[in-house]
C-alpha cells in the first residue's frame, strides 16, 4: 500500500546574496524601480503599479509571468537607498510571502545585495513544498545573475 502525505502547512527561508561591481545609486536606482522587474527577474513579462503610489510603503505591483501567472505585490517597509520589503497577496501557492531587498556598500563600486524571504505554504505536500522552496531558490540565483550582469555592463 502507498503511503499517502498528509498535507500541511510549511514554513522556509529562502535568501540569496549577490555581490555586483556599480555604484550603490545604479543598483538602487533598479532594484527599487517597482515595475523595471522585466528588465532583470526572469520570466516576467510586464509589471504594472496598482497604486497612483510609484515607491515607498503603499506602492502595489502585479507581476504578469510569461505563463500567464500574476502576483500582487505590496510594499510594507521602505528605507531609500537601503531596503524595501513587500508581501504577496494574490498568485502564489502561499498564505504568506514576505520579501526585503536590501544592498550594503562593501567598497566604492561593490554592493552585496540580499533578497531574502519567508514564506508559509497553502495546504501542501512536504515535497510540494520543497520543490516550491527549490523553484524559489533557482528562481532568485537566475535573476540575481541577470541583474549583475546588466549592472555591470
Amino acid at each position: 500500500m502507498k503511503k499517502i502525505e498528509k498535507k500541511s502547512f510549511h514554513t522556509d527561508v529562502v535568501k540569496k546574496t549577490i555581490k555586483i561591481k556599480a555604484s550603490r545609486d545604479k543598483v538602487w536606482r533598479k532594484v527599487s524601480n517597482l515595475v523595471g522587474l522585466p528588465t532583470w527577474l526572469i520570466d516576467v513579462k510586464k509589471t504594472i503599479y496598482l497604486s497612483k503610489k510609484r515607491k515607498g510603503v503603499g506602492a502595489v505591483r502585479l507581476i504578469t509571468f510569461s505563463d500567464g501567472n500574476k502576483i500582487e505585490e505590496h510594499v510594507v517597509a521602505w528605507k531609500d537607498g537601503e531596503y524595501f520589503t513587500y508581501i504577496a497577496t494574490e498568485g502564489l501557492p502561499l498564505r504568506a510571502y514576505v520579501a526585503t531587498i536590501s544592498i550594503k556598500t562593501k567598497s566604492k563600486n561593490l554592493i552585496e545585495l540580499t533578497w531574502q524571504s519567508y514564506l508559509n505554504s497553502k495546504k501542501m505536500t512536504k515535497k510540494q513544498f520543497t520543490e516550491f522552496v527549490e523553484y524559489l531558490s533557482s528562481f532568485y540565483v537566475a535573476s540575481l545573475e541577470n541583474l549583475k550582469e546588466s549592472l555591470e555592463k
